[in-house]
């Protein structure tokens, strides 16, 4: 069939919306680390074939966020100090690079996407809602790396907050109030508003050292 007769597919295919939910299922911790995946299980609680929830289960796997053992089956990935090491350094990676290209160019819409990801905390801050600042976080580093206009940034930018997901309810509870990290992300706005290149990517880099100083006390992103 020529191509120009293939029809655009617009319903999200079956495996895709099982993905989905099992992704957001890991994400708040409805699937906690080292939780293993029951195929029987599943399939009657999605009332799915298993063919789908396979496909599904793979595609988990390949971002990383399940992982396979021989005669065992499918367990949600637990994080050690070396994975949030890794993980936060890749991020690093990532949203250094999305500094330099926005700083590169006209930096007023990305500056006003972070400016309201950081309102959206403080709001939720001050209600205590630490779902909504959680989301709020994640939110900000979303615009950032999207505002670089890389498409190759975001794919590499969404299975790490993914994964940095499954790592917020245990920083949340390393702070002694959710305002300190609403501070760190707008002074990051405040730098990158500034156009100050060097500040903004020290300020990234101490934001995400914190945080794995935090999570993995002894682990430092500045030395193996």
């Amino acid at each position: 069939m020529p191509l120009a007769e293939i029809e655009p597919v617009n319903r999200e295919s079956t495996a895709a919306i099982i993905a989905r939910q099992l992704r957001e299922a890991i994400m708040n911790g409805s699937l906690p680390p080292g939780s293993q995946l029951g195929e029987t299980e599943l399939a009657g609680q999605f009332q799915v074939s298993r063919g789908p929830l396979r496909e599904a289960m793979q595609r988990l796997v390949s971002e990383g966020l399940l992982r396979s053992e021989r005669h065992r089956g499918l367990f949600v990935i637990e994080l050690e100090a070396e994975d949030i090491r890794d993980i936060y350094a890749a991020r690093l990676a990532v949203e250094g690079a999305a500094v330099i290209r926005i700083l590169q160019g006209p930096r007023d819409e990305a500056v006003a996407g972070l400016e309201e990801a950081v309102g959206d905390m403080a709001t939720a801050t001050h209600g205590e809602d630490w779902s909504a600042v959680s989301e709020a976080d994640i939110r900000f580093h979303e615009v950032l790396v999207a505002a670089s206009g890389s498409k190759r940034l975001e794919r590499m930018s969404r299975t790490l907050l993914i994964e940095t997901r499954m790592c917020l309810s245990a920083l949340r509870l390393t702070y002694a109030s959710d305002e300190e990290r609403v501070t760190e992300h707008k002074q990051i706005t405040e730098a990158i508003r500034a156009g100050d290149r060097d500040a903004a990517l020290s300020l990234l880099e101490a934001h995400m050292e914190d945080a794995v100083q935090r999570l993995a006390p002894g682990t430092s992103l500045l030395s193996r």
